[in-house]
């Protein structure tokens, strides 16, 4: 068990947090199956960062999750939502859904929603069935009713003082650039934030540098995450699926991949960017231990930084 004593908090001009995921996979049930939320809060607070989002090691009752997360100085910035807006006979129970999760967000003293559409989705949507093979990418009706949708649910967020970000994310709907323009067009920029994710974009054939500098004024909160370039070609060389490429390691932490993260530390420096960023790696611990690819990882970032502040 890593000494808490031995990490200082990062000194960085954002608020650095940092991914349960990156101890037990969220989409790759076996990744950290074993692991307890107590080793994942000691090891955050002992990296000396002091934000997570939920985990599903996590308890879920708020006042135990309060007090498990304020002894150690750590606070809740966010939790992934599930949406299936793009079907319009979905709308208001997913709606309702919505108006729970963000009350559990409100409480915890969250700002901040993580939100991404499950529609189409070869492993997300309930209505797939095992032998299908690709994700079904929207027509123009569900398109309009994803953006109706998402719409309805910001003003959920905006109610509650809090705001919906969308996560583009491989294997949905929302996953290619023109895919995530389409969502910046059509949905209201006063309701519909954008949660920029530098390894999501990579993986959707975006360059991320391009989709942080386009969209900027609706980032409202950002993933940093690496991809491992080789994996990615000879998953795509074997036309995998999105869950077969985590298994197979296509994501880890940042400097540990191909990104070339000095432009996108550039621009959120010149920018002035204050807000949540969170580590993710999304790997298989046991083969890259969470605590220590956090630490290399945070000590990259904080290179980076320092250097271009020079």
């Amino acid at each position: 068990m890593p000494n808490p004593e031995q990490q200082q908090k990062p000194v960085l001009p954002f608020k650095l947090g940092i991914h349960p995921i990156n101890w037990v996979g969220e989409d790759v049930k076996e990744h950290g199956a074993d692991t307890t939320y107590e080793q994942i809060l000691d090891e955050i607070a002992a990296l000396g960062l002091t934000g997570t989002e939920m985990g599903r090691k996590y308890p879920t009752d708020p006042e135990v999750l309060k007090a498990e997360l304020s002894r150690r100085g750590i606070r809740l910035v966010s939790q992934w939502k599930s949406v299936l807006f793009s079907d319009p006979s979905y709308r208001e129970s997913e709606l309702q859904a919505y108006r729970k999760h963000v009350e559990f967000l409100k409480e915890m003293g969250s700002q901040v929603i993580s939100t991404c559409e499950i529609g189409g989705s070869l492993h997300f949507d309930p209505r797939r069935t095992p032998n299908e093979k690709e994700v079904l990418r929207l027509d123009e009706a569900g398109w309009q009713s994803l953006a109706e949708g998402l719409n309805a649910a910001g003003a959920i967020a905006r109610e509650y003082g809090l705001k919906l970000t969308y996560h583009h994310h491989g294997g949905t709907v929302v996953e290619q650039p023109e895919e995530i323009d389409r969502l910046m067009e059509l949905t209201d920029p006063e309701l519909v934030y954008l949660l920029f994710d530098t390894g999501h974009a990579y993986y959707g054939g975006a360059d991320p540098l391009e989709v942080l500098r386009k969209y900027y004024d609706r980032i409202a909160y950002i993933h940093l995450k690496d991809i491992r370039q080789e994996v990615l070609d000879q998953a795509r060389a074997e036309q995998a699926d999105f869950v077969t490429c985590i298994r197979k390691g296509v994501f880890t932490v940042p400097g540990d991949g191909c990104l070339d993260f000095t432009p996108i530390f550039r621009e959120l420096l010149s920018r002035g960017y204050d807000g949540w960023a969170m580590l993710e790696g999304e790997q298989d611990p046991v083969v890259h231990p969470a605590y220590e690819y956090a630490k290399k990882a945070i000590a990259h970032i904080e290179s980076l930084i320092s250097k271009e502040r020079r």
